[in-house]
Formats: C-alpha cells, sequence, structure tokens
C-alpha cells in the first residue's frame, strides 16, 4: 500500500491510500462512510488487488488523517469537488484501465449525488448501503432545530448517533471499530444538513442513470434503508442492477459473507 497526499480546493491536506496493480483489468476509487477511514478498507483493497484490480481510496475532509475539522464540510460541493480531486489522482495513474466509482453508506450517498450532478466519464459506479433513506425515522425535532441553527452555528457538531453494534455480525469488526483511534462520532450541523438534503434528493429522484450503476444492500440494514435502495432502483432507468443480500447488516464488506459480495461486484465490472 502507497501512502499519498494533495491538497483540495479549500487548502486541507487530504491522506489517501493506494493499493497498486500493475496493469490493471480496472481501478476502483473508493469513498468511505461516516466516522470512519480508508483504512478501514484494506482487506477490500487487498481481495480486489488479488483480483487484477488497482484501489485508491481516500479520508475524507474532517475523518481519518485527513486535514478538517472533525465531522464537518460546509457544504455538499466540497465533498463532491474532493471525489473528483481522487479520481483524478486515480486517472494519473492508469489513464487506460476502466474506472469504477465506489461509496458506501454516505459515501454511497456522496458518489451517487456525485453520478447524477457531475456526469463522470467512467465506467460504471457502485453504492452499497447508500444514505437515501435511514433506517430509522430521523427525530422530526431534531432535524428542524438543525436547519435553523446550521445557519448560525454551521460548525457546532454533535453525536452522529451510529448504533455501531449493527455495523456487521462479526463482533470482531464492532470491536475494533470501537477501537479505532482514527474512528469518531462527530456530525457537524452544516454538513448533517447538506448530507440530509442530498438523501431527500436521491429518494425523489426518477429518470436515467448517466451510467451503469451497481446498487448493494444488506436486507437486515438498520442503520440505512434497504427498501429505500430498493426504491430508487425501480425509479431509475437505463442499466441499474440491484442486488439485496439476505440478512446481512450494514457493512456488506465486513459480514462473514464478504467475499460473495466481492465476487458479485467483480462480476458486474467485469459485465459493464
Amino acid at each position: 500500500m502507497e501512502q499519498l497526499t494533495w491538497t483540495n480546493g479549500q487548502g486541507l491536506r487530504i491522506y489517501a491510500s493506494h493499493w497498486p496493480v500493475s496493469q490493471p483489468v480496472a481501478v476502483i476509487t473508493l469513498v468511505h462512510g461516516m466516522g470512519e477511514h480508508i483504512g478501514r478498507y484494506t482487506h477490500l483493497a487487498q481481495w480486489f488487488n488479488r483480483n487484477g484490480v488497482a484501489v485508491l481510496g481516500y479520508d475524507q475532509q474532517g475523518y481519518g488523517q485527513s486535514e478538517g475539522r472533525r465531522g464537518h464540510a460546509k457544504n455538499l460541493d466540497v465533498l463532491l469537488d474532493d471525489i473528483g480531486l481522487a479520481l483524478a489522482e486515480t486517472r494519473k495513474r492508469y489513464p487506460d484501465a476502466p474506472h469504477f466509482l465506489y461509496g458506501h453508506s454516505m459515501g454511497g450517498n456522496l458518489v451517487l449525488n456525485y453520478l447524477l450532478q457531475r456526469k463522470p466519464e467512467l465506467a460504471g459506479v457502485i453504492a452499497t448501503a447508500p444514505w437515501i433513506r435511514l433506517a430509522f425515522p430521523a427525530p422530526l425535532l431534531k432535524v428542524l432545530a438543525g436547519r435553523v441553527l446550521h445557519r448560525f452555528l454551521p460548525t457546532l457538531r454533535l453525536p452522529n448517533g451510529l448504533a455501531v453494534h449493527f455495523l456487521s455480525h462479526d463482533p470482531a469488526v464492532v470491536e475494533a471499530y470501537q477501537n479505532d483511534p482514527l474512528v469518531h462520532n462527530q456530525l457537524s450541523l452544516a454538513a448533517g444538513i447538506q448530507l440530509l438534503d442530498a438523501s431527500i434528493r436521491l429518494d425523489q429522484y426518477a429518470g436515467e442513470t448517466p451510467l451503469p450503476l451497481l446498487l448493494q444492500h444488506g436486507g437486515d440494514d438498520k442503520l440505512t434503508s434497504a427498501q429505500a435502495t430498493r426504491d430508487m432502483a425501480g425509479r431509475l432507468q437505463g442499466p441499474v442492477t440491484h442486488r439485496e443480500w439476505p440478512g446481512l447488516y450494514h457493512e456488506i464488506h465486513n459480514e462473514p459473507e464478504k467475499e460473495a459480495v466481492f465476487a458479485f461486484t467483480l462480476d458486474w465490472m467485469k459485465r459493464v
């Protein structure tokens, strides 16, 4: 694994990990979820490496080893801009390989918005357990208060309320998450409202997908809504593949069945 850094449009140093492959069959640019960092995807990257796929992922601003106030982003556009910079770094290293953008949870929300708003030139987009709707109703008073206060206190951070015991059925995954010094539970009002509004737009979108799209979700996800992913797949027109994994929790890439998930993803990549 190669460690990389670059500076984004806000002057923040962004940390990235690159798992290289010589003459890869494809390349993945990876966007992680809320509270975590790209190091939690090492096993995923190594599996794809063994199957001829190079992987490059980065810590989002305010997460992991990247700079920025923990859990804060001033708006959605700066997060989408960071995806663009990561894709540019990937293309620089692999100009001739098919490129795929892959996001999980909050990262799934971001890559879907990037797909629909920025319409990139890629081989395809993969979103796992995307935040389109939460698996539980967001507290109305908390949302209303956040919408008012974020205009005056945009950087105010609150606990994100993530129920970590529902990440995976594997207790070792949950324990590692709880003991990981690079994991945090902070989310600013500005970032939270922007991401919530971005999820609502996804939940309402109906139309063409600009690129081949793979949507995957654990059927027993108690953090983000599998039904919302199912609904979005039904609304979209064009090359959309939807796979729901019965009984799996939120991090399908960290479940005991993860290699079946990886193999299904790679087969889809090869088909498109």
